[in-house]
């Protein structure tokens, strides 16, 4: 846990649900979290690190399933290569989110909302 204190000068204690990944194959992962931490299914899960050698990895994922003892089944956003089991994974606490509104009329996006067109951020 990691303590705040910019909120209004008060503590502030902001819990991670942190897992780890117990098994990859393909776009799937298997990630068991602790006791009562199970994240919700379409919770988007983040996995960042380095892999053996050395480029950073930055995987947004998605449960789909519960498998019980703890363990969620999660489909990769983008490429798996360099995962490893035992890797962090951080529960954001909420599924995937795009932008909406007229700036994203005729824009086109990836699944994560990033904008894909060469057109600039929206």
């Amino acid at each position: 846990m990691k303590i705040d204190s910019r909120t209004f000068g008060t503590s502030t204690v902001i819990a991670k649900n942190i897992g780890r990944i117990t098994q990859i194959i393909g776009p799937v992962l298997d990630v068991t979290f602790s006791p009562g931490n199970m994240p919700n299914i379409y919770n988007s899960l983040i996995v960042k690190g380095q892999n053996t050698a050395g480029q950073k990895i930055n995987v947004t994922c998605e449960v789909q399933q519960l498998l019980g003892n703890n363990k969620v089944r999660a489909v990769a956003m983008s490429a798996t290569d360099g995962l490893m089991r035992g890797m962090q994974v951080i529960d954001t606490g909420a599924p995937l989110s795009v932008p909406v509104g007229e700036a994203t009329l005729g824009r086109i996006f990836n699944v994560l909302g990033e904008p894909v067109d060469n057109l600039g951020p929206v």
